[in-house]
Parts: structure tokens; C-alpha cells; sequence
């Protein structure tokens, strides 16, 4: 429910975003691994990612290695279980593939949210 104050015209929405983990397909990319070997996949998936990322948000210069960017993170995301994180890269592509700015815009910022709670969740799920 959104947030309004009293004296205030602007309606203030907050997102209570939680990210879609497929937790067994995450366990199982996992379970093969010394936890260093599994921790350093990791890093390098989301450092990867966070590339990735990068190269979406100046998508306007080069569309065609943004929706390429888009689809390596759905290539890297789906895999291992996070799901919420291929599905939003999924729908940065489309909205890249017609143009639609407007989409784009909201789409891109439900991406770098899922990514932020991708880091968090895989955090988490070290520790187990």
C-alpha cells in the first residue's frame, strides 16, 4: 500500500521486492564444490553480472551488445536458480529488442534491483 502524508500531494510507493530463487537448481550448483571452489563461482558469476549490468545501462549507445548483454545474464542467472534476476534480464531484452524507452526504463531498474538481491540472497546461501 502506498505511503502518503498528510500534507503532501506525491504519493511515495516503496518496494518490498523479494527475488525469485529456485533454492534445490542453486543447491545443486553447488553441491559438487569445496565451499572455496563455490564461493569463488560465485564471485565470478556476480562479477560477471555486474558487467553485464554496466553494459545495459549505456544500451543506448549499442543496442545490439545490450539485448547480447541481457541474454548472457539470463544464460548465467537461470542455471543456478535465480530466477526473478533471467526473468527481469529477460524482459530488458524484449523491451531493448522494441524500443519501448519507457519499458526499458522500468524494466532496467527491476534488473539492477534483482541483481542487488541476488548478492544478498547468495550471501545468505553461503552460510548454509
Amino acid at each position: 500500500m502506498p505511503h502518503r502524508p498528510a500534507d503532501c500531494d506525491v504519493i511515495i510507493l516503496r518496494c518490498h521486492d523479494k527475488l525469485l530463487v529456485d533454492r534445490p537448481v542453486l543447491m545443486r550448483a553447488f553441491e559438487d564444490r569445496t565451499p572455496a571452489a563455490a564461493e569463488d563461482m560465485l564471485c565470478r558469476i556476480l562479477e560477471s553480472i555486474a558487467h553485464w549490468l554496466d553494459v545495459l545501462q549505456d544500451g543506448a549507445e549499442d543496442p545490439d551488445r545490450a539485448v547480447k548483454a541481457a541474454r548472457r545474464i539470463v544464460s548465467v542467472a537461470g542455471p543456478i536458480g535465480l530466477t526473478g534476476l533471467a526473468l527481469a534480464a529477460d524482459d530488458v531484452g524484449q523491451c531493448l529488442q522494441s524500443g519501448d524507452r519507457v519499458a526499458l526504463a522500468a524494466t532496467t531498474g527491476r534488473l539492477e534491483r534483482a541483481f542487488d538481491l541476488a548478492v544478498a540472497e547468495l550471501w545468505d546461501f553461503r552460510g548454509l
